[in-house]
């Protein structure tokens, strides 16, 4: 690690006075250094990886979201799951609409079976899709991330999908993730659970609204959608309940959710759960979500790669 990282570290907004300057040296140089080399000097070595050769399975389709933030972090969150899926199911990557040209060539060399939705040709499609669903287009048109409930599964060319969020990382084979996703007789909804409440209604208040109860803390990062759950037609009604446009983030993941427990859910097991504390080392995966952001490279990639994974 050499001294260039000195200068391109964050020292935060308030003066340099001695007695920070201490402070910064103890606590986020030992640990923003780190994170630093994983996310700025390893990471980018993904690329030099040659795509998977394992047969490609179209039983299940992966479908992403991604941006020109993101796409680097994606290429690891898949790279990871093949590998220790030992799976190379179908994927669709959608473009949030910033991809540049050569964040797009980098996903289809490390891709070449994937199929690649840019925003334009998105637009296209979901102009014509949501041309009777009002609410829905309203929020398309204002919310990123409702591509995740409204596209995924437009462009669906299998009968189950497996959401992926860019901040996971697989360290050993997700086997009861795999089992719901191989399994035909499986017929529910299964995603991993929040570490904090992420829904935008009040569930006890919008309980008499609803026909069917509604769990708390799904997750909408990682599992297994069927097609059939994110119908249209619910997302419309969900979308007037009181309070479900109230937070821009947390959409998606409240639609998801009341879309998958009316349709039939359950939680993946608790060793998938998003989580504040360190990584359990028996843990097949783990979701560095919001503040766990860091962590995804210090952690992570740190593991990975000292486990031989770039190598």
């Amino acid at each position: 690690m050499s001294a260039r990282w000195l200068f391109r570290f964050d020292w935060g907004e308030h003066p340099i006075t001695a007695g920070r300057l201490v402070y910064l040296l103890k606590t986020k140089f030992r640990d923003g250094l780190r994170v630093a080399y994983y996310r700025d000097e390893v990471r980018p070595r993904i690329l030099s990886r040659p795509p998977s050769d394992a047969p490609l399975d179209r039983s299940c389709e992966i479908h992403v979201l991604t941006s020109a933030d993101d796409w680097l972090n994606l290429i690891w969150a898949l790279r990871t799951f093949q590998k220790n899926a030992g799976r190379n199911y179908a994927l669709c990557i959608h473009d949030d609409g910033t991809l540049s040209d050569a964040a797009l060539r980098a996903l289809r060399t490390s891709f070449p079976h994937a199929r690649i939705i840019t925003r334009a040709e998105a637009d296209a499609r979901m102009a014509e899709t949501l041309a009777s669903f009002p609410r829905c287009q309203n929020l398309r048109a204002t919310n990123t991330l409702s591509l995740k409930v409204l596209d995924f599964p437009a462009f669906l060319a299998a009968g189950r999908m497996m959401l992926l969020d860019s901040d996971i990382l697989f360290f050993a084979a997700p086997t009861a993730l795999l089992a719901a996703l191989g399994d035909p007789h499986f017929t529910k909804n299964t995603l991993n659970k929040d570490w904090r409440d992420g829904y935008t209604i009040d569930l006890a208040a919008t309980r008499p609204l609803l026909d069917f109860d509604c769990p708390p803390l799904i997750n909408s990062g990682l599992g297994l959608i069927h097609k059939n759950s994110l119908r249209l037609e619910w997302i419309e009604e969900f979308l007037a309940l009181p309070g479900v446009l109230s937070h821009p983030h947390q959409i998606e993941q409240t639609l998801i959710a009341l879309c998958s427990a009316r349709f039939g859910f359950e939680m993946l097991p608790a060793e998938y759960d998003v989580h504040l504390g360190p990584r359990h080392p028996r843990a097949p995966s783990r979701h560095y979500a919001g503040p766990m952001r860091p962590l995804m490279y210090g952690e992570g990639v740190h593991e990975l790669v000292k486990k031989g994974f770039l190598a």
